[in-house]
């Protein structure tokens, strides 16, 4: 096979430095003459962007753009050094083609090599990445010396494009409905378990969500101030990792540290919240506060209550607590306290960021929670029940969210209401099923909300 100054002229745009993988670049270019259709083939897999060589890069579009209205199996060097020649002769091709007779010559050495081209182009992927990662490597040691380093900033921007980087491409074929029947028959006679599922510690929810959150979810509880969205979003932190063993992270954007220690050791113990607060706990109260702590420091609940959280910055931690703990279930309190992405707009912003904890939910596999504020409209209402269109930003937040959980109160606007001490869960968006209103029983003095049948 040529040597690459063979292949190349002084006009060449081969790189003589990194990484490269030249001889299975020449291998994948002259295979896609010889069988089109591999292009189709490897398209699941491979980027021909990848291709570090631009004029063989070229080759592979001049076939491309040519094989539709070319009728024979392959395509042959002349048509091929045509395509490129016009382009050139336009501008559109910014470097030289190559010479007909290297084209000529590269096709020839295709003829017993396209069996393998699956694996020269796996070759050319892995260098490409290796080239990348060189790269980002150079590029966290110059923001690293630069007098404007800001750790924040700049690790997070590392972090996220390592991942970037480390990231699967999209390998997912269609598949004929027979081939995936099997399971749905499966699953409509297989309970879902707790490693399929995280309970919500409510019954009627987790019947209602099929036995509780799914991986990849994106939850919204929403709610006016003074509701209880933050108790409910603990509670939901305390039913998955305190009763389930389920790994989970908390990030309190208004919340610190005491008060949700306050806030878990009053719902577990069941020690009124203010008798903590006061230090005034009698000695029973005191008891069931130990034995409550022994199963709370055992349990796999993350708590952070930094006053910044940004996606990159979240992105960063659960990728390490996926990592090192088998992280499933983040609850972030609340939206609107993230550093959204720059854009035009507030909406525009809000979109980016719910898009981002959306994806994020399915790359990680994990069920993502986030409390939100609503607007005032529940004010206006008569019944001042919310609905979902009171979220604000509520076209995003509603478009990307599989699960949305309106939280209302009666006693909240009537202290003498009938239903004082009850709590509405309004499911206003279930994406996997039906939406329901679900009675619960709010103790505030112990910090949670329960079952109407505990009560």
């Amino acid at each position: 096979m040529s040597t690459e100054t063979d292949m190349w002229g002084p006009e060449g745009s081969a790189v003589a430095t990194g990484p490269n993988a030249i001889e299975a670049e020449r291998i994948v270019a002259a295979s896609v003459m010889a069988r089109p259709n591999l292009i189709d083939e490897l398209a699941g897999d491979f980027d021909p962007a990848d291709i570090q060589s631009d004029q063989l890069r070229w080759v592979w579009h001049a076939v491309d753009e040519i094989r539709e209205t070319l009728t024979k199996g392959e395509i042959r060097w002349q048509a091929v050094s045509r395509q490129m020649q016009a382009w050139r002769a336009t501008g559109y091709m910014p470097v030289p083609p190559l010479e007909l007779t290297q084209l000529a010559q590269l096709y020839d050495e295709a003829q017993t090599a396209y069996s393998a081209a699956a694996y020269y182009a796996q070759q050319i992927t892995e260098t490409a990445v290796a080239r990348r990662f060189l790269a980002l490597g150079h590029d966290i040691t110059i923001r690293g010396r630069s007098a404007a380093f800001d750790s924040t900033a700049d690790i997070a921007a590392a972090q996220d494009a390592l991942d970037d980087i480390a990231r699967n491409r999209d390998t997912s074929t269609p598949k004929l409905v027979r081939d995936i029947i099997g399971g749905a028959l499966e699953r409509s006679v297989t309970p879902p378990t707790k490693d399929e599922r995280i309970p919500t510690g409510f019954l009627d929810l987790d019947i209602l969500f099929n036995g509780g959150f799914k991986a990849g979810q994106l939850v919204v509880v929403a709610a006016r101030p003074a509701m209880g969205k933050s108790t409910l979003g603990l509670g939901f932190a305390r039913a998955a990792a305190i009763h389930n063993g389920i790994p989970t992270l908390f990030e309190s954007l208004e919340m610190g540290e005491e008060e949700l220690s306050d806030n878990i050791l009053s719902a577990e113990a069941r020690v009124p919240l203010h008798h903590i607060k006061s230090g005034v706990v009698d000695d029973a109260g005191v008891a069931r506060e130990a034995r409550a702590a022994q199963k709370i420091s055992t349990a796999p609940l993350y708590l952070n209550d930094s006053a910044e959280l940004s996606l990159p910055m979240l992105r960063g931690r659960v990728r390490h607590l996926v990592r090192t703990a088998g992280l499933r279930l983040v609850v972030i309190d609340y939206l609107q306290l993230m550093d959204a992405p720059k854009a035009e707009n507030r909406q525009a912003e809000v979109s980016k960021l719910t898009r981002g904890l959306k994806l994020m939910a399915k790359e990680f596999g994990i069920t993502l929670i986030i409390l939100a504020q609503l607007n005032r409209g529940p004010e206006q209402r008569t019944d001042k029940k919310p609905l979902v269109s009171d979220l604000r930003e509520s076209g995003a937040i509603e478009q990307d969210a599989d699960i949305v959980i309106l939280l209302h109160r009666e006693d909240a606007y009537d202290k003498e209401s009938p239903r004082a001490g009850e709590a509405d869960f309004i499911v206003g968006k279930h994406r996997a099923g039906s939406t329901a209103t679900i009675t619960t029983a709010f103790q505030g003095h112990y910090a949670q909300f329960i079952d109407m049948a505990q009560t």
